[in-house]
């Protein structure tokens, strides 16, 4: 009984001994790969893998103590035994994780989105951003399943599932249709994007750039700091509006009313001079015309363009402010005004 003993103590020592020198083995190659630029592993790659790379080595000695008949009671050996099991599958399905977002972050290096003309880049971050929500979902979803599958008592209780499945599965099914066609419109979203990262759109007659896109649900940050959680299914089944769908430039439009007689040339100086003046403009559109006119006022259409929704904003309101001012300081007599006529009857 004694040598027995000493042959388990011994036996664990030398495990904690393995494990101690595998895992500083593994985690100073790992490091040393980090800080070579030429690889595709992270600096802190080593860092961020260090807790499921020490239950993958813990969990590998674990199962090879056990086919070795190291442990004397089946009690403590099945423990061992199903823990080494769970230890290997979530571990590796941890490690996957990590690889996939390595390979994510690595890929989208080549991606600037904070340029100007990011249209690319936010159809690249977009694609990855949902792919990466499908690939954990289903690593997960597999994880769970295998290590619940190594167990005797389980599995036989879904041989017995199984046979009643028919019923249950239409039942199941009817109940989760919803949430399986969220699921499907976030991965159609990812394939044919209507939507895209930092796209400008309005929503419920909201106006915001989208923030996060995932399985399920949209984040669009509003102009005010608010933030809007719209389901996926809503930019598959309603009607939006997508501003930067092919590119950030956009056109911007000031209405004014004026009287009949203000000289729209003067006008047309003023907003050119306008312009020139201030960066918000990127020279492209300069555009006024007459687009309606009433009893009582002439409706003047000022047409500009930006680089971006949020700078030809700034545009808009800077010319109106700019022009109500000219017509004030210049024309005021020109200022939309109702005429009233008043005739005397003559006496008889």
């Amino acid at each position: 009984m004694l040598n027995f003993e000493m042959t388990t103590t011994t036996y664990i020592i030398a495990g904690i001994l393995a494990l101690v020198l595998l895992f500083s083995l593994s985690f100073y190659i790992l490091k040393k790969l980090g800080k070579n630029p030429k690889n595709i592993l992270p600096v802190n790659f080593a860092h961020r893998i260090r807790i499921p790379l020490l239950i993958f080595l813990a969990s590998l000695l674990a199962k090879i103590a056990v086919l070795g008949n190291i442990f004397r009671y089946e009690t403590t050996k099945e423990i061992f035994g199903h823990a080494s099991t769970i230890g290997i599958i979530l571990s590796i399905a941890w490690l996957l994780i990590l690889l996939f977002k390595v390979v994510k972050n690595r890929m989208l290096r080549k991606y600037d989105m904070d340029s100007e003309n990011n249209l690319k880049a936010r159809k690249v971050y977009t694609q990855y951003m949902i792919l990466e929500n499908i690939v954990i979902f289903i690593i997960v979803i597999l994880a769970l399943g295998i290590s619940l599958m190594s167990f005797d008592s389980i599995r036989s209780v879904g041989v017995s599932v199984l046979t009643s499945a028919g019923i249950a599965g239409i039942i199941i099914g009817f109940a989760a249709q919803k949430a399986i066609g969220t699921l499907l419109a976030g991965i159609q979203i990812a394939i044919t994007q209507p939507i895209r990262l930092d796209d400008v759109v309005i929503v419920e007659g909201e106006w915001g750039w989208i923030e996060e896109i995932n399985l399920t649900y949209v984040i669009v940050r509003v102009w005010d700091k608010r933030r809007l959680v719209v389901p996926t299914t809503y930019f598959i089944e309603n009607t939006f509006q997508n501003w930067t769908r092919t590119s950030a430039d956009i056109l911007g439009t000031v209405y004014i009313y004026t009287d009949y007689g203000l000289p729209l040339d003067a006008l047309r100086q003023e907003q050119t001079r306008l312009l020139n003046s201030t960066d918000l403009w990127d020279g492209n559109v300069n555009v006024l015309q007459v687009t309606n006119t009433t009893e009582k006022s002439v409706e003047l259409r000022v047409l500009v363009s930006a680089q971006n929704s949020p700078t030809a904003w700034d545009l808009r309101v800077f010319l109106r402010e700019k022009l109500l001012d000219f017509i004030q300081r210049e024309y005021p007599q020109f200022l939309p005004k109702t005429r009233v006529s008043i005739r005397e009857n003559s006496a008889d």
